[in-house]
């Protein structure tokens, strides 16, 4: 895999048609694994002078907010400097000049960004449901399973397993792993498919980690922010609401409050971070486990404007459905009022309703801060998915907590639960299904005490 990518970055000081294998916007683990190893696949298996090379679908700079996506390149000793991103290439460039072929994998709708390059995609492997009506004209290749990544491994190991090797064998079984939940039976994420290519790939490679340390250690990395800036930090996990006018940012951060509230420089961060995206407002919800494993939540209130400020923390403070149970903490800065959240079960989804119920009695009384024109626009803005964000107009769309995958059910029933696809597990996701776990053992072990 190594050298192959080395060729790759090469490749690029040429003029020549490319072969691109783009991974999805998100850029998560999943979407990059299966662009280097299918791009990988394509380029051994060729019996033409193509060029086939994988490009991430987000900037260099956003890597680092993918911690785990960082930490298996190094665990696996694939240097990001190998890699090709999205700002190193002009694909609409290439699509002009007549040099283009797109592969999409683990997705199928470009964004109206790349509406242009869809008549450039000549195939398409993912694993959610196809939307038909923006599916582009070419040979589709979907099957629900748990992670793309595993679709790619049949693919390889179907068609010329003999090219695998154990650097991109580790890539594949680690992220199939850590996209399967651990390949946990109890929460359903992984499918009969899944299960068989993961043993597969321990079949053949033998040393590979036990499934237990890397996935525990993806884990670690996810949540992991040390390194990070303080806009790193706050746009790892973020999401947007935007209302006549008015952005605020909504962003979790995977550690004590007290301690991201130490950070040196952080006001003037946070005034940059404001500033540079336009956000009127930024409410971060600490989410960590105290000393006895059990959940726990915090919020801040940064607004340099102070009537909005106060509305927002004065909806949040008197909310009964839900109710926050908030204590307000001491805060260092004027414009950032900091709580300790005790109803742990408040997550940022059902914390979005009260931010659009803050805006709308801020507007009912007040006129939008100066220098900010007023506008009707309200869309979802698929571009700043990039780094991990979602523009949310009105209520949340965002699945921090999903249900947990139904059981299949008989084809001949009309309509199976897998047909919208399975559903997201994202860092809060799972803190979530930890939280409502801690919760009903505490109550269990109250009542067998009674």
């Amino acid at each position: 895999m190594e050298d192959y990518l080395q060729g790759c970055r090469a490749a690029l000081q040429e003029s020549q048609p490319l072969h691109v294998v783009l991974g999805n916007e998100a850029c998560d683990l999943d979407s990059m694994v299966s662009a280097l190893a299918l791009a990988f696949y394509l380029a051994k298996t060729t019996e033409t002078e193509d060029v086939f090379v994988p490009v991430l679908n987000i900037k260099r700079s956003e890597l680092p907010l993918r911690g785990d996506s960082v930490f298996l390149l190094q665990e696996v000793h694939i240097p990001e400097s190998l890699l090709i991103f999205r700002d190193e290439i002009d694909l609409h460039a290439l699509h002009q000049a007549g040099q283009l072929t797109l592969i999409l994998v683990d997705h199928h709708v470009l964004p109206r960004s790349d509406a242009a390059l869809e008549e450039a995609v000549a195939e398409v492997l993912d694993h959610r449901p196809i939307d038909q009506k923006h599916c582009p004209p070419c040979h589709v290749s979907v099957e629900l399973v748990g992670s793309c990544t595993t679709l790619v491994t049949e693919r390889i190991l179907q068609g010329a397993p003999e090219i695998l090797d154990r650097q991109t064998a580790a890539l594949l079984h680690a992220t199939i792993i850590l996209d399967c939940v651990n390949m946990d039976l109890k929460i359903g994420r992984a499918t009969p498919k899944d299960h068989k290519y993961v043993e597969k790939l321990e079949a053949l490679f033998t040393d590979l980690p036990k499934r237990n340390d890397i996935f525990d250690s993806l884990q670690k990395a996810k949540f992991d922010v040390s390194g990070l800036t303080t806009e790193q930090m706050l746009r790892k996990d973020q999401k947007t609401i935007f209302r006549q006018g008015i952005k605020v940012a909504i962003s979790a951060i995977y550690m004590d409050l007290e301690a991201f509230l130490q950070r040196p420089g952080l006001a003037a961060d946070l005034h940059a971070f404001c500033q540079a995206h336009s956000y009127d407002a930024l409410v971060a919800m600490a989410i960590l486990f105290n000393a006895h494993n059990e959940p726990v939540r915090q919020l801040a209130v940064f607004c340099p404007h102070a009537a909005l400020r106060m509305t927002i923390c004065g909806v949040l403070e008197r909310s009964h459905s839900p109710a926050l149970k908030l204590t307000p903490a001491p805060s260092p800065h004027p414009n950032l009022q900091a709580y300790l959240q005790g109803n742990t079960q408040v997550s940022r989804k059902k914390l979005l309703p009260l931010l659009q119920e803050a805006l709308s009695a801020y507007f009912d009384s007040m006129t939008i801060p100066s220098g900010r024109p007023e506008t009707a626009r309200e869309q979802v803005d698929k571009e700043s998915d990039r780094a991990g964000t979602s523009l949310i107009p009105g209520l949340s769309q965002d699945e921090e907590e999903p249900p947990l995958p139904p059981t299949p059910m008989n084809s001949l029933v009309d309509e199976c639960p897998l047909d919208q696809g399975l559903p997201k597990l994202s860092a809060e996701a799972i803190f979530e299904k930890c939280s409502q776990i801690s919760l009903s053992q505490s109550t269990a072990a109250f009542l067998s005490k009674k």
